[in-house]
């Protein structure tokens, strides 16, 4: 079995900086992508930066030169540090990671249970 568990969401006020974990826990042979997602009221779930193995990294223009998605793989963590945040930014961020498990022999996608970010003043 395989459990992701995403953290550090919070109320910040607009300028703010907020970082998210994320840690992966379980009968895990191999990690491969990892990244970070979020779904803000009434929109559809979007992504927001993914990271390989081997460290490349994509990121939304919407979060370009304010967020920074890294990654510990001797930790099975993934962080996200968000700078300058902005109310839009507001959403339920969900960290997802493409894992082999121990009892297969196929990839699959699991998903943290979301952590909530909130803007305001």
């Amino acid at each position: 079995q395989v459990q992701l568990v995403d953290s550090g969401g919070g109320l910040v006020q607009p300028g703010g900086s907020l970082r998210l974990s994320c840690v992966a826990s379980g009968s895990i042979f191999s990690i491969y992508d990892m990244g970070w997602y979020r779904q803000a009221p009434g929109k559809q779930r979007e992504l927001v930066a993914t990271i390989t193995s081997d460290g490349r990294t994509n990121y939304a223009d919407s979060v370009k030169g304010r967020f920074t998605i890294s990654r510990e793989n001797a930790k099975n963590t993934v962080y996200l540090q968000m700078n300058s945040l902005k109310p839009e930014d507001r959403a339920v961020y969900y960290c997802k990671a493409r894992i082999l498990s121990d009892y297969s022999t196929v990839e699959h996608d699991y998903w943290g249970q979301g952590t909530q970010v909130s803007v305001s003043s």
